[in-house]
C-alpha cells in the first residue's frame, strides 16, 4: 500500500492534503458520503493520483477505465468548467464514447490524474449510481451498494443486490461468471469454494469500513487554502479554478499574456502544471 494511505492527510501539506481536500470538496458538492469516497480511493489507488493498473486502462485515484471516464465527463464535465472536454466527446452507434482528435482525447483521459477532477467525477458517478439503484431497489442505497456498482457496473450491482435479497446464501459466481473469472479471489475462497452473495457483500462492507475509519474527523478539519482566491461564497474548488489559478501565476511571471486568447490545449496544460505542483 502507498504511503499516502497512512498519512494524517487532513492536516498535512503536499499531495496527501490536496487529495483529502479534493475528496472532501467533491463530497460537499454532490452530497455523496465523504467516508465512502475516501474509502473507495484508498481501495482503488492507495490515494495515489497517478496510479495506473497493469491489466487495463484504469488510471487515477478512482481507477476509471477510458470508457467510463469519457462517459462521466460527457455527462458532468460542463458542470465543472470542463465544457471544452465534454463538448469534444461523442457517443457512437455502438454505445462507445470517442473523441475525434487523438491528442485531445489523451488530454481528457489525463484529467484522471488530477485529484480535484477525478474526485468530483467519481462523486457524480456515485450519485448517478445511487439514484439508479434506489429506483430499482426501492430503498436507500448504502455505501457498499455504491461500491458494488463501481465493481460490477450499476446494472450488475442491481442484479447482485436483488439476488442477495432473494437468496443471500446462493453462490454469486453462477450469476456473474465473467466477473468471477476476472476476480477469482472475490468470488471464491482460498479452498476454491464459491462465496455467497451475502459473503461478498459483507467483505466489501468490511473493506470500505476499514478504509474510511476516521473520515468524519478528517472531513471536519479540511480547510480551503486562503491563497486559492475562490470567488466569495464558493463552497469548493472546481477543476476550472485550477486553470485560472495557474494562468494567474504564469501571467504574474510574464510567461503568458492574458490579453490574448488561449486555446483549449493551452488551458489544459496550465491545469496539468498545477496538478504536478510546478
Amino acid at each position: 500500500m502507498s504511503a499516502f494511505a497512512d498519512m494524517n492527510i487532513a492536516g498535512s501539506n503536499g499531495i496527501g492534503g490536496r487529495v483529502n481536500n479534493a475528496i472532501a470538496m467533491a463530497s460537499r458538492r454532490t452530497g455523496i458520503d465523504f467516508g465512502y469516497l475516501l474509502g473507495q480511493a484508498k481501495i482503488e489507488s492507495s490515494l495515489n493520483p497517478t496510479a495506473r493498473a497493469t491489466t487495463s486502462s484504469a488510471t487515477g485515484l478512482y481507477q476509471f477505465i477510458d470508457q467510463s471516464w469519457l462517459a462521466v465527463v460527457n455527462d458532468h464535465g460542463a458542470e465543472y468548467g470542463l465544457s471544452w472536454a465534454s463538448d469534444a466527446i461523442s457517443k457512437g452507434t455502438n454505445g462507445r464514447y470517442y473523441v475525434a482528435d487523438p491528442e485531445l482525447r489523451q488530454q481528457i483521459l489525463d484529467l484522471r490524474k488530477h485529484p480535484e477532477t477525478a474526485s468530483v467525477m467519481a462523486a457524480e458517478h456515485a450519485a448517478d449510481n445511487k439514484a439508479y439503484l434506489e429506483r430499482r431497489l426501492g430503498r436507500e442505497a448504502e455505501p457498499t451498494d455504491l461500491y458494488l456498482a463501481h465493481f460490477l457496473g450499476v446494472g450488475g450491482a442491481a442484479k447482485f443486490l436483488a439476488a442477495n435479497e432473494a437468496t443471500p446464501g446462493a453462490a454469486a459466481a453462477s450469476l456473474f461468471p465473467a466477473a468471477a473469472r476476472a476476480n477469482r479471489s472475490v468470488f471464491f475462497d482460498r479452498q476454491g469454494s464459491p462465496r455467497s452473495f451475502a459473503d461478498i457483500r459483507a467483505k466489501f462492507a468490511a473493506k470500505l469500513d476499514q478504509n474510511s475509519q476516521g473520515a468524519s474527523v478528517q472531513y471536519a478539519t479540511v480547510q480551503t487554502p486562503s491563497d486559492w482566491s475562490l470567488p466569495e461564497g464558493s463552497k469548493a474548488v472546481q477543476p476550472a479554478d485550477y486553470v485560472r489559478i495557474e494562468t494567474q501565476r504564469l501571467a504574474a511571471q510574464g510567461e503568458i499574456d492574458t490579453n490574448k486568447p488561449q486555446p483549449a490545449t493551452a488551458r489544459l496544460a496550465y491545469l496539468m502544471l498545477a496538478t504536478f505542483g510546478r
